[in-house]
């Protein structure tokens, strides 16, 4: 639970006051959240969408309609699963999304990725693979966007190493990044999705409840944490975008 402080101890600008806004904002839904993005960001702001439950998309496209719409950055690791990307073609089609798909630089298959950096280089060095795939990327995209705030799906019940997260946080270039969902459980989730019809990757209903890569994600079995199925067997608990 994030405590509420008497006085910042950091600030982005002098209207961005992190500690208040975590205080004013700690029981509140998602969708007041994401609209106090909006009119507080009015250039700048994306979402960083893995694909897997799309709560966050579909509040900003069809209940909030932001105007202009909030670009979503999809990160093209090329080692994704088939429903992952057919999920990302039905949300387009949904919402009429701005997709801003970002991948390694100079390939553009498996196979020219295995060409450049060797087979299966997920197995010889997992840290490099996910630099390669997904935190150079998205680096270069909030470069490349201009973004002053992002926004992701990351929530405290996921696993214990996120149990703490804030709803508003700085990176570290200075970028707010905002968790709308932080308070919300896996069952809240499920509700919104089922009550406003949202499109989901079909993964979720084969037991996996994290999706990533394909090599490197599993289903998730009862009483498991969410993201257990995600680098099984190793220690690893984040690909490095949020660390």
């Amino acid at each position: 639970m994030v405590q509420c402080m008497a006085s910042p101890t950091r600030s982005i600008t002098p209207d961005f006051d992190l500690d208040r806004l975590n205080c004013t904002f700690e029981g509140a839904h998602p969708r007041d959240i994401l609209s106090w993005c909006i009119d507080n960001i009015p250039q700048g702001l994306v979402q960083t969408s893995a694909f897997s439950l799309l709560v966050i998309t579909d509040i900003l496209y069809r209940d909030l309609k932001a105007s202009p719409a909030v670009p979503v950055i999809f990160l093209d690791t090329l080692h994704h699963f088939p429903e992952t990307l057919a999920t990302v073609e039905k949300a387009r089609e949904t919402y009429g999304l701005d997709v801003r798909a970002y991948r390694a630089r100079g390939v553009d298959s498996r196979e020219s990725f295995a060409e450049l950096y060797g087979e299966s280089l997920w197995e010889r060095d997992v840290d490099r693979f996910h630099y390669l795939t997904k935190v150079e990327p998205l680096q270069r995209a909030l470069r490349e966007i201009g973004v002053v705030g992002w926004v992701n799906g990351r929530r405290r019940e996921q696993s214990h190493t996120r149990r703490n997260l804030p709803i508003f946080e700085q990176d570290a270039n200075g970028r707010i990044k905002v968790n709308p969902l932080a308070t919300w459980s896996r069952k809240q989730l499920w509700s919104y999705t089922f009550e406003h019809n949202v499109p989901y990757n079909p993964l979720l209903d084969q037991g996996y409840a994290s999706i990533g890569d394909e090599p490197l994600t599993t289903p998730v079995a009862a009483g498991e944490d969410e993201r257990a199925g995600r680098w099984r067997g190793s220690v690893k608990t984040e690909c490095g975008i949020h660390v």
